[in-house]
């Protein structure tokens, strides 16, 4: 028998880090989990350090002494944002799963990386603000970075069998949300229930609004021209709403190579655990007699204006994803609260880019300081509409 895997998750008590644990439930002789983090869900970290039994778990809010069960003593835990980093760099670790949202994935990964281990990467944030940062440093530590998300794991495990052979474009599939086929007008208008009603995937509410917007898929065209080295203009955005295909690759021979499945997230995250070899998820076969058609229609960026944005920041470079990324999040909650209209999202992000202008990106530091800064604007524009 081979060493089982040491494997620390951040962001234990979310969709990703749940599924991921589903797994190791599955296979208990090919992983021992090391640490395990949330944010808020005391109770449900609770649960998982009595059943998964980690060195190390960590909460992200404050938790008195007296609040830790008597059966849980045996785990360390910390509280407060050095959670993230110890779970991630310190505690003994083989791969490091990367799942809270937000900005401080960033720093988590260049944590994880610069210790040594396999990041399995379920935050886009991380690409999206330091994409040129977080590369330089895996390139660096010999590492490369495993994608969760079920569509740049399906580029990757396509670009698995080039054989050498160019990628020239990337096919970025997309649900839809529930908003495809709503005219521009109406999905200004759309209420929080509306947006929080995905036809296909079940997510947070934040991730799930983000798809409403396409603000998700933004984000995710600006993590794979970092993640596989393309230009935007090489990156094309296919609205397939049926989530079988879930990502395709064109190669420079003419050749199109897509993966395939029912939307279960099980199997992406399985493919980055596992990598290079696979494993079984618990996931249910497709079944394409039963689908009976697929179809593709191109990513609109006049109903979705949040795709044009983000070819607009790629190409402006700097700060600009940083800003977007920061705005969006400050809207994102802003419309999830009833203070602003789903339509005013795109445009607190477009106008808190033109009012912030170009930023620099060349430390983390100036990363920071630039999503403050985005945070500050977007907060007070939202106030005053």
């Amino acid at each position: 028998m081979t060493d089982m895997t040491k494997i620390a998750i951040l962001g234990s008590t979310g969709s990703i880090g749940t599924q991921a644990l589903d797994l190791v439930r599955q296979h208990p002789d090919r992983y021992q989990v090391s640490a395990l983090t949330a944010n808020t869900s005391k109770e449900k970290l609770f649960a998982q350090v009595r059943e998964f039994r980690p060195v190390m778990a960590g909460l992200l809010c404050d938790l008195k002494d007296e609040e830790i069960p008597d059966d849980l003593r045996f785990c360390s835990f910390v509280c407060g944002p050095q959670a993230l980093r110890i779970a991630a760099s310190e505690v003994p670790a083989d791969q490091v799963l990367i799942a809270i949202v937000g900005i401080a994935g960033l720093q988590s990964v260049m944590d994880a990386i610069h210790a040594g281990r396999q990041v399995l990467l379920a935050n886009k944030e991380a690409l999206v603000t330091g994409g040129h940062l977080v590369m330089d440093a895996a390139r660096q530590m010999g590492k490369i970075l495993l994608p969760v998300d079920s569509e740049h794991s399906a580029i990757f495990q396509c670009l698995q069998d080039a054989g050498g052979n160019r990628p020239t474009r990337l096919f970025l599939t997309a649900s839809g949300g529930p908003f495809r086929t709503w005219p521009r007008e109406k999905i200004e208008r759309a209420t929080v229930a509306e947006a929080l009603n995905h036809p296909n995937w079940s997510m947070g509410a934040k991730i799930t609004i983000d798809s409403a917007s396409m603000f998700n898929k933004a984000l995710e065209i600006i993590e794979a021209r970092w993640l596989f080295d393309m230009q935007p203009d090489s990156i094309q955005v296919v609205v397939h709403p049926q989530s079988v295909i879930h990502s395709a690759v064109e190669f420079e021979d003419g050749a199109v190579l897509a993966q395939l499945g029912v939307p279960d997230m099980r199997v992406p995250i399985a493919y980055a655990m596992s990598y290079p070899s696979r494993m079984t998820t618990g996931s249910k076969p497709l079944d394409l007699f039963s689908i009976g058609s697929l179809t593709f229609e191109k990513g609109d960026p006049v109903r979705f204006p949040a795709l044009r944005l983000a070819g607009e920041c790629l190409r402006a470079g700097g700060a600009s994803c940083t800003i977007l990324n920061a705005a969006n999040e400050v809207a994102n909650l802003a419309f999830r609260e009833n203070r602003i209209t789903f339509g005013d999202i795109t445009r607190t992000v477009e106008e808190t880019l033109h009012r912030v202008g170009p930023l620099s990106a060349d430390s983390l530091q100036a990363i920071f300081e630039a999503d403050r800064t985005a945070r500050q604007t977007a907060t007070s524009l939202i106030a005053k509409m």
